[in-house]
């Protein structure tokens, strides 16, 4: 099937919800309005349904291919990318003085998840590219900077991020590639590094790969990492490409989904040590690749969204094309399609509120992000980094889980040919499975929201949201209507059961972290759940509105009804959610080792 980007709930979110005219009075966004908004999605739209969605099935029987160190992309790959870059899709959100068209998140990410639905094996590519860039700004020097930002960020060269090793998975204190100090100033990489994605390719003419590393006589653990560009091949002083680097693709992966992104091992220094630049100060290295992974686990968690997307899509054109057995009600005189089905109609309505209820919270908390960078106030900007950091987690984790269950019912509403290849839902489920993994489990991302999130301040963060929450319920239960009735005490059970939790994880860590840790991915599901039933809710007060004025109202009406339906089917889990935290705590640790 092809793709059709969700352009109404996209803009409805950046209009309504994110604030993009708000957005545009910020310094140096002043061109980012609503009209600004519309027509780059809607330009976007046409390229990733037209070039980029139509070699997503070819992806997936035709993946990257290894032959002596040369990775050969799926066919049409490369002409696509050459027309990514040359449209300037690579440089949307980047600065103008590299090239960039400077454009805030709130409308690169609703970008992001079009390029995603559509191909989330090519769109790792400028995925990666992005958090290669956010890094160099943030810690790179000018020099280096001059050197690499311009042609990454117009897309000539792409970028790697190389942290995992085959002895260190999440563990990044047990990296061991070393760096050697150099005359010259540079220094000399020497390791193996695992599952690095897009790490070679043939749709660049250089890849810069950003790497971390220990020099010789770094403190052990964490705190002894460095972080250094290392080139695919080495940049001549006029900017033109030189030798190639002692950087070699040994093997890609054989993978469950995303056959079409290569992930590879890579081989630093085997023929006398990779040339690295360091990055910043030495043992600085894993402060600035956060700055990646954060910008990597956001654009994960979209692409657990823009997956879900594709998903409900196919599944919805399935269901009304599928004919089999006469409605349970008798409406039809004979066998019809399964979307008469009130089984069918409850996944298809899961389906679709776990979507938009999560791109709603990627999209305000995309808005935070542009806030939290180019707000004037520095009050103002502290407040929505808070707001953006603490939501961080929730995207990636929750986010990626629901797009598991939503591929998976996917599946399930084709029955039987859900089961078959040929059919196309089976490599939306395969795709995703990595989506929970990569940039940090889902268990990684639970311990930060408990850790960092929770824990450190003492649940300030979470019960400050939690009173913002207390607001959209009391603004429910003004308009009185009977699903911002219901949506108000849904939210507020939720809201409830949260801070509990939330009192429970800051009251438990130190003393007692394995009861809390035991339901950290729990608490995690929980709070994604109540952050994007509020968002829901907040839809819901608009769309009220809208409806009321007489504005768009099958979208309108629309909205209102799968608000009112995330409220009662998925809301309603976190209160049992809440009960498996606090009070299924000792069960999880109770069973002896040789038992299991």
């Amino acid at each position: 099937m092809s793709y059709s980007a969700p352009l109404k709930d996209m803009l409805f979110n950046i209009r309504y919800l994110a604030g993009i005219d708000q957005i545009a009075q910020l310094p140096g966004m002043e061109d980012a309005g609503f009209e600004t908004a519309q027509a780059v999605l809607e330009e976007a739209a046409k390229f990733n349904e037209t070039v980029l969605a139509p070699l997503n099935w070819v992806g997936d029987q035709n993946p990257t291919s290894w032959k002596d160190g040369m990775v050969t992309a799926t066919p049409g790959f490369k002409a696509a990318f050459k027309q990514y870059t040359e449209a300037g899709w690579q440089g949307l959100q980047h600065p103008v003085a590299y090239g960039g068209q400077g454009l805030p998140k709130t409308i690169g990410s609703a970008v992001g998840e079009m390029q995603n639905s559509a191909n989330m094996s090519f769109a790792l590519l400028p995925l990666l590219s992005d958090g290669a860039i956010e890094a160099l700004l943030t810690a790179g020097s000018s020099e280096l900077n001059a050197i690499y930002l311009e042609k990454l960020v117009n897309g000539q060269w792409t970028g790697t991020m190389n942290l995992t090793e085959p002895q260190a998975g999440s563990d990044l204190a047990a990296v061991r590639t070393k760096a050697e100090p150099q005359p010259d100033g540079s220094y000399k990489i020497a390791g193996t590094k695992i599952f690095i994605t897009w790490g070679e390719h043939d749709l660049a003419e250089n890849i810069v790969h950003l790497v971390l590393a220990r020099v010789n006589g770094a403190p052990a653990g964490v705190k002894g990492i460095s972080l250094f560009v290392v080139p695919k091949f080495l940049v001549k002083a006029d900017g033109s490409l030189g030798a190639r680097n002692d950087v070699a693709c040994v093997s890609i992966e054989h993978k469950l989904g995303i056959k079409a992104s290569p992930t590879c091992v890579l081989q630093f220094g085997d023929a006398g040590g990779a040339v690295g630049y360091l990055v910043g100060q030495e043992n600085r290295g894993l402060e600035y690749m956060f700055i990646m992974m954060n910008a990597a686990r956001y654009g994960v968690g979209v692409q657990g969204i823009a997956i879900a997307q594709m998903a409900y899509q196919k599944a919805v054109e399935f269901a009304r094309e599928r004919i089999q057995s006469r409605p349970v009600d008798g409406s039809l005189p004979a066998a019809g399609p399964i979307i008469h089905h009130p089984d069918v109609k409850r996944m298809l309505m899961t389906m679709r509120a776990y979507t938009e209820g999560c791109r709603a919270l990627a999209s305000v908390a995309a808005a935070a992000y542009d806030a939290a960078h180019h707000h004037p106030d520095a009050q103002t900007r502290e407040q929505n980094e808070t707001f953006y950091e603490f939501m961080v987690p929730l995207i990636k984790g929750f986010s990626t889980e629901m797009s598991q269950e939503v591929t998976s019912l996917g599946v399930q509403v084709h029955g039987g040919m859900g089961f078959i290849e040929e059919t196309g839902c089976a490599q939306y489920y395969r795709d995703s499975k990595i989506l929970t993994i990569y940039e940090g489990t889902t268990a990684i991302q639970a311990n930060d929201l408990v850790g960092r999130k929770t824990a450190r301040d003492g649940g300030q963060t979470a019960k400050a949201l939690a009173a913002q929450i207390a607001s959209t319920e009391a603004e429910l239960t003004a308009t009185a209507t009977p699903d911002a009735l219901v949506m108000a005490k849904r939210l507020a059970a939720a809201r409830l059961a949260f801070i509990e939790v939330v009192d429970f994880v800051s009251g438990n860590t130190k003393a007692h972290p394995n009861a809390v840790f035991a339901g950290s991915v729990p608490y995690l599901m929980l709070a994604g759940n109540l952050m994007a039933g509020w968002q829901m809710g907040r839809a819901l007060l608009v769309a009220q509105e809208a409806l009321a004025r007489g504005e768009d109202v099958a979208f309108m009406q629309a909205k209102i009804t799968v608000a009112r339906f995330y409220a009662d089917h998925i809301l309603t889990k976190v209160p049992g959610l809440r009960d498996s935290i606090v009070d299924g705590a000792a069960c999880v640790t109770a069973l002896a080792l040789d038992a299991f």
